[in-house]
C-alpha cells in the first residue's frame, strides 16, 4: 500500500487529466504513487454535478475546485495549523526555500536573528517547517526543494605521512595555531569541476577558515597558469600589503592546477605574497572547510552543469549566495559580515 501524502497543485490537474482518459482509480493511485484511499478522498473534494447537453448530469472532478477547497481548509484549521492564519508568511517560506535554496534552519534561524518573524502574524520553528513539508502543507514546496540532508561522517583510513614531499610544503609543516580557526587569513582552496567532456572551464574557490568567507571565480580552463592569473588578479584588487595580511597562507590538495607553488607564492610586486600548503594525498578532510563550502556552491551549480555559457555575473551570484548565507555555526550570522569586521579591524 502507498504510503499517504497531500496532493498538490499539479497532482489535481494530473488527476483530472487521467479522469479524461477513463483510467480507474486503482491505476491512478499507481500512476500517482499514493494510495486509492487517497484518490477516493481528493475526487469528493473537486466533485460538482456537470450538466449534459441532453440535460442530465454527471458527477465530475475539477482540479480548481479541489485546490480552491484545500486553500479554504488551511485557512479555517489555523487554529490546529498555525501558518493557516498567515498564509503571508507561507508564501514567505515557499519563495525562500524554493526560489533562493535556503534550508528550513537557515531560514528560521535568519528570522529569528533579524526580528522579521515582527512582520508576520505567526512565528514558528524549523521543526513545524519541516513538519508542513512532510505533510503536503504548501502549495509549491516539497520534499525535493530541500538541501540533501548531511551523509553520515565518513570514515578516513590513517595515511601514511610522506617524509618528504616532491614540491611545496606539506602541511606537516603549517603553524598549528591554523588549525584552532582563531587567527584570521588562513585559505583553504579547490577546483569545481563542470560537465565531463562539455567543458573547459572551472570555477576556483577559496574559503577562509575562520569567517568561511567564499570566493569563486570562473577560470579558462583547469591549470597551473589560470590559478596563478587568478591570484595575480585578486593580489591587485588587495593591493600587497592588504593581501599579505589576507592571505597568510593557502592550504591545497595535490591536483596538477596547484602544482606552481613558486607561482601562486610569488607577489606581482616581488617577494612572496603567501605561504602555499599541501595536503597529504587522498586526505580531504585537511581541506574540510573549503570541501564543505563547496557543497554550497554546488546547490547553485548542480554536478553536470556546464561552465561554457556561464558569465562572469553569474558566477559573482554564486559567490554572493554563498557568503550571504546565515550559518548556523555563527549563530546565523553571515560570513561576509564576519569577514567585514575582520577587514575593518585590520584597516
Amino acid at each position: 500500500m502507498k504510503g499517504f501524502r497531500q496532493l498538490k497543485w499539479r497532482d489535481r490537474v494530473r488527476l483530472e487529466e487521467l479522469l479524461k482518459f477513463h483510467t480507474n482509480k486503482s491505476e491512478i493511485a499507481r500512476i500517482m504513487q499514493v494510495s486509492r484511499v487517497t484518490i477516493y478522498n481528493e475526487l469528493k473534494r473537486g466533485a460538482y454535478a456537470h450538466r449534459n447537453s441532453d440535460w442530465t448530469t454527471t458527477v465530475c472532478y475539477s482540479a480548481d475546485l479541489a485546490q480552491k477547497k484545500y486553500e479554504e481548509n488551511l485557512k479555517v484549521r489555523g487554529t490546529q495549523l498555525k501558518i493557516g492564519n498567515d498564509i503571508k508568511l507561507a508564501n514567505y517560506i515557499e519563495q525562500k526555500i524554493v526560489e533562493n535554496h535556503y534550508s528550513p534552519g537557515a531560514l528560521i534561524g535568519e528570522m529569528r536573528r533579524t526580528g522579521m518573524f515582527k512582520e508576520f502574524n505567526t512565528s514558528i520553528c524549523e521543526k513545524t517547517v519541516y513538519n508542513y513539508i512532510d505533510k503536503g502543507i504548501f502549495l509549491s514546496l516539497t520534499n525535493k526543494d530541500l538541501p540533501v540532508k548531511g551523509k553520515k561522517k565518513r570514515k578516513y583510513n590513517k595515511v601514511h605521512i610522506q617524509k618528504r614531499l616532491e614540491r611545496g610544503t606539506s602541511i606537516e609543516e603549517r603553524p598549528k595555531n591554523v588549525n584552532s580557526r582563531k587567527e584570521f587569513g588562513h585559505w583553504e582552496m579547490d577546483s569545481v569541476i563542470g560537465k565531463r567532456g562539455n567543458s573547459k572551464k572551472t570555477l576556483l574557490t577559496l574559503t577562509e577558515r575562520k569567517t568561511r568567507r567564499e570566493y569563486v571565480f570562473l577560470q579558462r580552463d583547469k591549470s597551473a597558469g589560470a590559478v596563478v592569473d587568478t591570484l595575480d588578479i585578486l593580489e591587485r584588487r588587495w593591493g600587497k600589503e592588504l593581501f599579505r595580511s589576507i592571505f597568510k597562507t593557502i592550504t591545497v590538495d595535490n591536483g596538477t592546477e596547484f602544482s606552481d607553488y613558486s607561482g601562486i607564492e610569488k607577489s606581482v610586486y616581488g617577494g612572496n605574497r603567501t605561504k602555499l600548503y599541501y595536503c597529504h594525498p587522498y586526505s580531504s578532510w585537511e581541506r574540510g572547510t573549503n570541501e564543505n563550502t563547496n557543497r554550497m556552491v554546488r546547490r547553485q551549480a548542480p554536478k553536470g552543469t556546464s561552465f561554457e555559457n556561464i558569465s562572469e555575473e553569474d558566477v559573482q551570484q554564486i559567490e554572493d549566495w554563498v557568503n550571504k548565507y546565515p550559518r548556523k555555526i555563527f549563530g546565523y550570522v553571515t560570513a561576509a559580515e564576519l569577514f567585514d569586521e575582520e577587514i575593518r579591524l585590520m584597516i
